[in-house]
């Protein structure tokens, strides 16, 4: 089975696809998902790109890998589908948000509303093999998520680049900051929040940056499910 990018980024990332990495990208993949579990399923593998077009993109958040329990990952980063509980991170998240501009708690996880107001929810990598995080890393999905962000940065007009943590701050070399705003903090896991990213207050540091880029705000409150 071939990896197929959504219509809407083709044009950006056709350059991508004819490489020698995709093939054996793709060739990876179809066997993982012939001999194991793989998250997530394979038409929500690209649902980051689908949902928010290059056009779209004025917020970038980047995660690291899809999660790897049963039925969470659908190709948002930190999202998961309505019915399934947030993972820690996401609670973190959540708390965050309602500490620094006062969003009430949803009793869901799922970020899509947040893609379709033009965050491009992307994970470096796209794929996981079940119950094994970072079992896909080091296959390709990174060179392709590096042109994605590159692409992001490429555009005329502003962007927030939201990197938490130090496996996503080192993509900071591939954003353009003269151009560009990055906010960044420590990652939202469990491990970390408590040593800088509570207090942080990323959501009004991401609406006021699009403020200034003349850019209407994430309305980030999220409907209950």
């Amino acid at each position: 089975m071939t990896l197929t990018i959504p219509e809407n980024w083709q044009p950006h990332l056709a350059e991508q696809t004819s490489q020698p990495y995709w093939q054996e990208l793709s060739a990876f993949v179809a066997a993982e998902r012939a001999e194991h579990t793989v998250f997530p399923p394979a038409n929500d593998v690209f649902n980051a790109l689908r949902y928010t077009s290059l056009e779209q993109t004025n917020v970038l958040l980047l995660g690291q890998d899809p999660y790897h329990d049963d039925g969470q990952a659908h190709g948002l980063c930190f999202s998961v589908r309505p019915g399934v509980k947030p993972p820690p991170s996401l609670r973190n998240i959540f708390k965050e948000l309602h500490s620094d501009i006062g969003c009430p708690i949803p009793n869901n996880g799922y970020l899509v509303p947040w893609a379709e107001q033009g965050i491009l929810l992307l994970n470096a990598v796209l794929t996981v093999r079940a119950h094994q995080p970072n079992s896909h890393k080091n296959k390709g999905w990174e060179r392709f998520t590096d042109a994605v962000i590159s692409q992001v940065n490429a555009k005329a007009d502003p962007v927030v680049f939201v990197l938490w943590g130090a496996y996503a701050q080192k993509k900071a070399s591939l954003i353009d900051e003269s151009r560009h705003t990055i906010v960044q903090s420590v990652h939202p896991s469990p491990l970390s929040a408590k040593h800088g990213f509570f207090g942080s207050r990323p959501f009004s540091q991401i609406n006021a940056a699009l403020a200034d880029a003349g850019k209407p705000p994430i309305a980030w409150e999220l409907p209950n499910l």
